[in-house]
């Protein structure tokens, strides 16, 4: 085996090993499938073994592929610590921050905090990563992330944001065919539920609300509470923010979540995500009532 193992061959192994196949690794990296065949063949070349089967379920590591994938990832978190660092040379204001957070937070807060932002620091410039899976911000999958959480991760900085509140909201059209909502504890009126785990309508208002429709995510609800499919419990402040819908009457605010700002602790300097973090943390501080009430 020759010891000149190329890193950006490392780097699509492991691409390749968390997709599955060469073509995901390509669409994960931006590249073509041939770079990514091209790149796993020299590196099976220079190991002198191959590092992978291919089956019908997808890519399976064969024992040196086993065998080489915990010295990879090392390396990848080495890297990965090292641009951190460098990162952390930078002393003014300005070029890219990846930002992450879950896609319901886009409708007006992420288009509200960025209009400020902007204004103040026009030389930084702003990649949004929309996402409801938790980037891994030690792998530099994003420079800082918005999250609903009850904690985080070690090695992390965190910001506690605020704890918002949880109403619900339905369309004008809606409320005037179901009248005597609370009279009737909502008998012939439907929640549009989160999951099946819906212990919660018991204790609500509106106990005899059947489940019709359930929907994980918030742009779903919105979506079907606005076209009259029934009621639906969000963050008050996106509801909110929705001209198709209203707060139903009588019924009152619900404990919501915790939003956490954070951020990796190698970037706690760069004067890009520190501008950016301070930005959003005074954002949350003078825009509280939008989230408590």
């Amino acid at each position: 085996m020759k010891n000149n193992v190329d890193w950006d061959h490392l780097r699509i192994f492991l691409a390749a090993e968390r997709g599955g196949s060469f073509r995901k690794a390509a669409e994960k990296l931006g590249v073509n499938h041939g770079t990514v065949h091209r790149a796993i063949k020299s590196l099976e070349t220079t190991l002198g073994a191959r590092v992978f089967d291919r089956t019908a379920s997808g890519l399976k590591l064969t024992q040196s592929g086993e065998t080489l994938l915990p010295p990879a990832e090392e390396m990848e978190l080495q890297v990965d610590a090292a641009a951190r660092k460098l990162t952390g040379l930078d002393l003014t204001p300005s070029g890219n921050i990846r930002f992450s957070l879950p896609p319901a937070f886009s409708h007006g807060l992420l288009t509200d905090i960025l209009a400020g932002f902007q204004e103040g620091y026009p030389d930084i410039t702003v990649e949004v990563i929309s996402t409801n899976r938790v980037t891994d911000l030690k792998r530099f999958e994003a420079d800082v992330s918005m999250r609903v959480s009850p904690a985080v991760d070690e090695d992390l900085f965190g910001r506690k944001l605020i704890k918002f509140v949880q109403a619900a909201f339905a369309s004008p059209n809606y409320l005037k065919s179901h009248p005597d909502l609370l009279e009737t504890q909502g008998a012939d009126a439907h929640w549009i539920a989160w999951s099946n785990k819906t212990d919660w309508i018991a204790s609500s208002p509106l106990p005899r609300a059947a489940v019709r429709h359930i929907m994980p995510e918030v742009s779903m609800q919105l979506e079907a509470a606005a076209g009259g499919l029934g009621i639906a419990k969000v963050p008050a402040f996106i509801g909110d923010v929705d001209p198709r819908l209203v707060r139903v009457p009588g019924i009152p605010l619900m404990s919501g979540h915790q939003i956490w700002l954070l951020y990796h602790g190698d970037l706690r300097r760069v004067a890009r995500v520190r501008a950016f973090v301070d930005y959003i943390v005074a954002y949350f501080a003078e825009n509280k009532n939008k989230f408590i009430t």
